[in-house]
């Protein structure tokens, strides 16, 4: 049931053998000839060791310092401690002793300038040459036995790798994101951030329930603003059979905790403290994904005073099903007293599965009827469209090729009366709507998805199996990167609880809410079936009453 498919970490797909180098193609046509070698050039080392964002930064920058954070090649001959060292006397030759540096673990930070960089990598490259010389030398005695006289071959260890790039002590040079953390941006994207300072818009008052694979209390982004601090007659409970209570507050999946990360909860450091990390996914080439650590000073749920109700419907291995949904939202109603007295404000369902039209109406689905009839009684539901917005066709030619599908809205984002969320990156307005994002309309032709917001690489509160996996490259992790609409989904529901947090007269109103949320969407000028009605906007909604 989670909607969270889309993996990050999956290994890019290898060209199909007919974009090889034969000459004529499946129409006839000729193709270009193979491609020739690329020369070498000096240039070409700096390119490849400076990541491309900092390139960027460099060209921007004039002569200000930028923060960098310095990945160090870890089969250096001497070790990553070596290495480590290594930089740190070469950011002293290059800079001066007064230049911060930090290091940490396999990565060393600093701020330097742009001309400063270039001339640490030139360093380097001079290093790793005159290192590859000096072991050519020690090769050249004794015929070949690799010793020099009054030394034996246990006291010359042979190189554990050969030329001057693996000697070198920088792998590559990234910029600091610390400033810019994912759920800082889409924080940014959806105006939270504004709407937090000019309206005190932090989701104060509210109830959240989270309908997912449980939140972890123990994690600190929960606890400066108490988020699971609920009052009697509200309880977490865990509606998988076999279980307690309390295991409403464990999550050893992860993907709760995640989500409720967006949409509630904060976390801020003074400078004195060690800065909060997050682990992000990248993918140097064609190999293995590999980790990266973000720091952060500060990071915050949409609405980060907001207060969550943890109903536990997934499996600790990710995995639930209708009846554990159905018996959450029976739930909820119970608690609200069927609508006389609301205690829970709104519900958050990143979970669902591919609707097929042979098994019901659309949105005539158990799980869509009680959704509906949840928001009849008062309460915001939102949820996320799905991860089943591509698949593959084949073309005339019999290739294989990956394209967008309509119709493909799973449950229960096709009950009416949800707020369905597809989604985009934090750059909306440049790159659309997520590839996997599902699209609409719905089998029976209404209009969906609803908003969207982002849902890619977004970084939140991490836990169990979610961040175990990427604590193998950032140990000190406790925040991690996930994508999906899964993600999406609760930044809508965190700006529909600082919007209500604002306007209190919403409360128990959610057709008013929507419709509030809807008008004042951003449109990024892409087709309904894709956007629905734009991009969420938290300070038009609030500007809209």
């Amino acid at each position: 049931m989670d909607q969270d498919n889309a993996d990050p970490g999956r290994p890019a797909e290898p060209l199909p053998a007919e974009f090889g180098s034969a000459k004529q193609n499946a129409y006839g046509g000729d193709r270009a000839d193979p491609l020739s070698p690329v020369p070498t050039s000096p240039s070409l080392v700096t390119d490849s060791v400076i990541a491309r964002p900092l390139q960027e930064r460099m060209r921007e920058s004039g002569n200000e310092p930028i923060g960098v954070v310095i990945e160090l090649r870890t089969r250096h001959p001497g070790g990553v401690p070596r290495a480590q060292s290594r930089v740190r006397e070469l950011i002293v030759q290059v800079a001066g002793a007064s230049t911060p540096v930090w290091p940490i673990g396999s990565y060393v930070s600093s701020a330097l300038t742009a001309t400063q960089i270039r001339a640490l990598v030139a360093a380097d490259a001079t290093d790793a040459a005159d290192a590859d010389a000096d072991a050519e030398a020690e090769a050249e005695v004794d015929g070949g036995t690799g010793t020099r006289p009054g030394r034996t071959v246990e006291e010359v260890a042979p190189p554990a790798v050969s030329g001057p790039a693996q000697r070198w002590s920088i792998h590559r040079i990234w910029p600091n994101f610390e400033v810019q953390p994912l759920i800082h941006r889409s924080v940014v994207t959806t105006k939270c951030q504004a709407a937090h300072r000019a309206f005190n818009a932090y989701g104060q008052d509210l109830v959240w329930a989270v309908l997912d694979s449980g939140i972890d209390a123990a994690h600190p982004h929960f606890h400066r603003h108490d988020n699971l601090g609920l009052a009697a007659p509200l309880a977490h409970r865990s509606f998988i059979f076999g279980t307690s209570d309390d295991q409403a507050v464990v999550d050893l999946a992860g993907h709760g905790t995640h989500v409720a990360g967006i949409l509630a909860g904060e976390q801020i450091v003074d400078d004195s403290a060690p800065p909060l990390t997050a682990a992000t996914w990248y993918q140097p080439d064609a190999g293995d994904t590999r980790c990266e650590r973000v720091h952060l000073r500060t990071i915050s749920g949409m609405a980060p005073r907001c207060k969550l109700l943890s109903c536990k419907i997934l499996r600790d291995d990710g995995s639930g099903d209708m009846a554990a949904v159905l018996a959450a939202l029976e739930y909820i109603q119970e608690l609200n007293d069927h609508g006389r007295e609301l205690l829970v404000h709104g519900v958050n369902l990143s979970v669902g599965y591919p609707f097929d039209p042979t098994w019901f109406a659309t949105g005539l689905s158990p799980i869509c009827r009680e959704v509906d009839r949840l928001v009849q009684s008062g309460v915001v539901v939102v949820v996320a469209a799905g991860n089943t917005g591509y698949g593959y066709v084949i073309d005339a030619g019999g290739r294989r090729m990956r394209t967008a599908f309509d119709l493909t809205i799973n449950d229960p984002g096709n009950a009416e009366l949800a707020i369905t969320v597809g989604a985009t990156s934090c750059r909306p307005h440049a790159s659309g709507v997520s590839y996997f994002s599902s699209k609409g309309p719905t089998g029976d032709g209404r209009a969906k998805p609803d908003l969207v917001a982002p849902g890619e690489r977004v970084i939140s509160a991490g836990t169990g199996r979610l961040l175990e996996r990427a604590l193998a490259g950032v140990p000190e992790a406790t925040y991690v990167e996930n994508s999906g609409t899964s993600m999406a989904a609760p930044h809508v529901s965190g700006v529909a609880a600082a919007f209500m947090s604002v306007h209190q007269e919403f409360i128990g109103q959610p057709h008013r809410v929507k419709r509030a949320l809807l008008e004042s969407a951003t449109s990024l000028g892409r087709d309904r079936s894709f956007q629905g009605y734009g991009l969420v906007d938290a300070m038009r909604a609030l500007q809209s009453v």
